[in-house]
Order: structure tokens, then sequence, then C-alpha cells
């Protein structure tokens, strides 16, 4: 039906006839002539319908908004002074000859060209948002990083094999998303939150390097960079040790924003331990365009008569630590004061600070000023200043609660605040993220958790901490992050017998419960497992990444909200008695008025 794509004609087509099909994206009326942007996936052309032929000139006036045209006609330059260099067709227009309508549009909900469209009108009317050109350019980039994962792992031996989407519910760290099994009334298959098991039992079965773009599925609370169903980029290998791994993946990554991009990644990537992340940024995905690091004042807060300080400082697991904002004397009480709410939204109870005015009223150096000044000695102002490297114009805040808090709010802060005040770099700032802890304390259950997944392998020589101490046993697990968002994380997996039952019984997790819930793997791991391990990238990350997306639902095609809807086809969904019936379920009928 057609010749060329609109957004592809160019001046090598001049003089051509040339075939079009499209949707109409703005038509124009100029003094007798009609002038028509006609849209596909590729690009706009303009296409000119002149009085001198009749029957075209009246088909181009009933053209409106997104009706579905066939356009034959002949590439001219376009006149002097109208060249559009916005547009890659600029240069050029296409005289029409014919034109065929092939469907007329209902009016469309809204203009396609409108950057000030709610995300519940775009998510409503998907169909249409999926043909604005800012949509197509992020589902083409999406295309072209996965076609460019496939390539490079295809070239280094890797197999792509499918894993079921019907499995058993494994506990992985997520709600499942459960599945009801018609023909074995009350049992129900579960969605994959993740094909880990499925690609260990690929390693002990001799694949040696497994991939797949697979779907998953994890019936969570969401947020800008979660959905209820993803994609994974998910890698598996035997006979590589961690360090083998972490530089084939790195040199992946490379690839693909080489591809994709046309971007050169660090080469090769820093890499920091867990520990040194928390430490310095307050986060185990720091975003180290920003400059900024937190400071350790534990130590030097322990005798202070500011119990607000003293307190964490002597409370095991607490922390204060300083934050340095380079000109922050600047800041007005307001702004500190809507850092200060920001904070309380992680926990923190307050968010104190130390101003060094340019100069003293002596002019022998930087002034002081803040309202907890009168609560420390000047040793340990002196000594806090020294630490923070802090000058004349800066401004120090402060974090002291228990060590979670104070992470998690003051690394927050320095995010925030180095993006706000123009501190944060330019490009990709990739690393990785090593040395995790194997296993996190959970106080309400009071019981250790895996931070990973109880298949990780400790680190070398940490065998013994699993029973002894777990809570310093490390593991070999590896994170990716670029950016301040964690793309990539996997690990070495366990693969002997022995190893595995100290880590379950590190989580009380009895021989019986643990044959009850990975009964499958465990069996397959007798029968010579080969040392093994891998990782999984979030594909929608990486690509709302390159895109500059704020939301990974912006280069999904269709995605859900937060509350786990889909706006589109208004999922979930009621569904008939007679279904339930089939499936053995009976809804209790206040849970069903809820619904």
């Amino acid at each position: 039906m057609r010749s060329e794509y609109c957004g592809l004609v160019s001046r090598k087509h001049l003089g051509q006839t040339v075939t079009l099909c499209g949707w109409v994206h703005r038509r124009r009326d100029h003094g007798g002539v009609i002038f028509v942007d006609l849209r596909d996936r590729e690009g706009l052309v303009q296409v000119v319908a002149d009085p001198d032929a009749p029957e075209t000139f009246r088909t181009a006036d009933r053209l409106r908004s997104e009706y579905v045209i066939r356009v034959a006609g002949k590439v001219r330059e376009r006149p002097a002074g109208t060249v559009n260099p916005d547009l890659p067709t600029g240069e050029v227009e296409v005289l029409a000859q014919t034109i065929e309508i092939l469907n007329p549009s209902a009016p469309p909900a809204f203009q396609l060209d409108d950057d000030n469209l709610s995300e519940m009108v775009r998510l409503e009317h998907r169909v249409l948002d999926l043909r604005r050109p800012a949509m197509q350019k992020n589902l083409k980039l999406r295309y072209r990083a996965a076609m460019a994962v496939r390539g490079f792992l295809d070239r280094h031996g890797f197999i792509d094999i499918e894993t079921p989407m019907l499995t058993r519910s494994t506990p992985e760290g997520a709600r499942d998303y459960l599945v009801p099994a018609r023909v074995h009334p009350g049992e129900f298959y579960a969605l994959p939150q993740s094909p880990q098991l499925f690609k260990q039992m690929l390693m002990v079965a001799g694949y040696d390097r497994y991939y797949q773009i697979v779907r998953c599925f994890r019936d969570e609370d969401l947020r800008a960079d979660r959905q209820p169903e993803f994609t994974q980029i998910d890698v598996e290998t035997s006979f590589l040790d961690q360090g083998e791994i972490i530089s084939l993946m790195e040199a992946l990554i490379r690839h693909v924003f080489k591809e994709t991009l046309g971007a050169a990644l660090p080469d090769p990537f820093p890499r920091i331990s867990y520990d040194e992340a928390m430490s310095r940024y307050g986060s185990d995905k720091p975003d180290l365009r920003v400059p900024l690091e937190l400071t350790e004042l534990t130590d030097v807060m322990k005798n202070v008569a500011f119990k607000v300080f003293a307190g964490p400082a002597n409370a095991p697991g607490g922390r204060v630590a300083g934050l340095r904002v380079p000109g922050g004397a600047a800041l007005t009480r307001g702004e500190i004061d809507g850092y200060t709410e920001f904070v309380k939204i992680y926990g923190a109870k307050g968010l104190a600070y130390i101003k060094l005015e340019t100069l003293a009223k002596d002019g022998a150096g930087p002034g002081l000023s803040s309202p907890i000044l009168k609560y420390l000695p000047a040793g340990v102002t002196d000594v806090t200043i020294r630490r923070t490297g802090a000058v004349g114009g800066d401004l120090i805040f402060f974090g002291a609660d228990t060590a979670k808090i104070v992470n998690e709010a003051l690394g927050a802060l320095r995010a925030r605040i180095g993006h706000e005040r123009g501190l944060a770099e330019n490009g990709w700032r990739p690393l990785w993220v090593l040395d995790f802890p194997m296993f996190e304390w959970d106080g309400e259950e009071q019981r250790w958790n895996a931070m990973h997944h109880p298949f990780t392998s400790p680190a070398d020589g940490h065998e013994d901490l699993l029973e002894k101490d777990p809570g310093r046993a490390r593991a070999k697990a590896h994170d990716m992050v670029v950016n301040g968002w964690e793309i990539g994380g996997g690990s070495v997996r366990i693969h002997r017998a022995d190893v595995q039952q100290k880590v379950f019984r590190a989580l009380d997790i009895g021989a019986d419960e643990a044959q009850a819930k990975f009964g499958f793997l465990l069996d397959a791991l007798q029968y010579g497992a080969p040392p093994h391990g891998g990782i999984a990238f979030g594909l929608d990350r990486i690509v709302a990444l390159m895109a500059g997306a704020d939301s990974i639902r912006d280069v999904i095609a269709f995605p859900k909200t937060q509350r786990a809807q889909c706006l589109l086809t208004r999922a979930p969904s009621p569904v008939d008695e007679k279904q339930l019936r089939e499936l053995h379920i009976r809804l209790r009928r206040a849970e069903a008025k809820k619904t």
C-alpha cells in the first residue's frame, strides 16, 4: 500500500512519486492551498493539496485529525523560506496527486502534541497516547536496547530458554500473584516473581549460559520504578567466578548504551562495598553524579550534653552523620523547613543544622549560626567542620537516629539537594555495589531474613559465620547502579548442600519447610550442581534511564497505575458467578461489597 515511511522521505526522493500511509497530524488551509502533516511511526512529512487537482483538493478539505489516509504524490523541494530545520523531512514536501481516506476518526480525546496531559488521561486513552512521537520514540528505544542485549549475549554463547509462567508459590520477598487451578480444586499456581529457581536448575541441567527477556510478577506496593508486571533481562552462567560474571555483565551494559545511545560508559565501572556505600552516601544505590557525601560523626557526639545527638551516638545501631552543603548558608528558613519536612518522610524527627557565614564579625574566619550551637562544645564543632570540609558560606545538616533512618533520610536529602542546587554532574555514572550482608534482622518477627534470597552464596571464609554470627556474614552479591537507579542485581549461588543447610538454619527454616518450599530445587542440586551465578537487569528501568523518563510507565506500552489498575482495559474487573464456580471459589459477601 505504501512505498515509503512518512518520516523517511528526504532529498534522495526528489522528483520521485511516493505512496504514503499514515495519520493526519494537522491540517492547515492557507489561502486555497491545503497543507497536511502526515504522520507514521518514523515521523512527519508535509503533504500539499493544490486546487489544480480538484478531486484531491476536495478530499483534503474533508480531512480531520487522526484520519487514516493514503497519499500518492511527487516529492519536491519546499519553497525558499519555508524549510523546517527541526524536521528530518523539513527540506521537502509531497505534492498530492491522490488522497484516499482509509478510515475517518472520531475527534481525539486530546491533541497529540499537548505536553501537559495528566497521566490518568494518557493511561485511559493509551492507544492515542502511544501515537505521540515521544512515546513512539521511547518504545523504539526499548526495542533497540533489547536487540542489543540479544546480540551481545548470543555472541557470548548464551542460549535463550523460556521458563514457566504458571509455577508454584515460593517465598521470594514479595507477595505472589495466585492463579486458581480449575482441574485441581483448592490449589493454585503462582505467577513467577523471577525465573530464579528455574535458571538454577538449568545450570544443573548443563546449559551453562542461559538468558531470557522475561515477564515477572510481584504483588507489592507500587511507585515510579515498580510495576506489578515488569521485564527482566535474566542471566545465569556456570563455571564463572564472581569477578568474571561482573566483568561480562559490565561489558553487556557498556555495549547496550553504546549501541542504543552512542554513549561510552567507563571501563571498568567503579566498585564499592555495601558498607562504604551506606557510610558515604546513605544508600546502596548512590547517584554518583552528586558529589556530596555523608560524614561520620557518631564518635564525636558520644559525650555531648545534647541528648538528640548523644542518645543515638551511644545506642546500639545508632548513628550521627553530617551532610555538608556547599553554599548552603544562603538557604532561607523556609527552605530549611522544607527539607526538614522532607526527611520526616523517612522517619527522621527533625533536621539540625549549622551555618558557616562567609565572614565572622572579627574577620578571623567563618562565623557560625545555629539553634544547636549552645549545646555543642567548641571542640566538637571544630572537629565537625574539619571532618566535613565545610568553609565559609556552607551549611552542615545533621542526622541522628538509628543508622537505618539516618542513612535513608540523609541519603535522600543528599540526592535532592544535589539536583535542586545544580551540584549534580551530567552524564552516566555507573558503579557496582558489592559485599552485601547475607541477612537483615526482622525486629517484628525476631528472626533473620535473607537480604537477597536464601540461595545466595556467602563470601569465602564466611560459611562458619552463618550459624555463629549471621549479622557479620557477607554475600557474594552484586548490584549494578546507574545514576542512582539500581538496574541489576545478582549473586553467586550456593551449589553445595552443606552450605545451603547452614543458610536454612540461620533463617530458621527447618528441613521439612525447606523441602516443602524448595524441594524441587534441592533435589536437583543433589545431582552434580556446578558452581554458578548470574544477574537480572530491569529492562524497564534501563530504558527509562536512557529515555530520561521520570517513570517506567513511560517506557511500557500498557502499564498499570500505582494502584495496579489498567485504565485502558479496566483491569482488574469482576468475573461472573459461573467462572467462580468452575474454579471452586466463593467470594465472601463483605469482601465482594468492597470490590
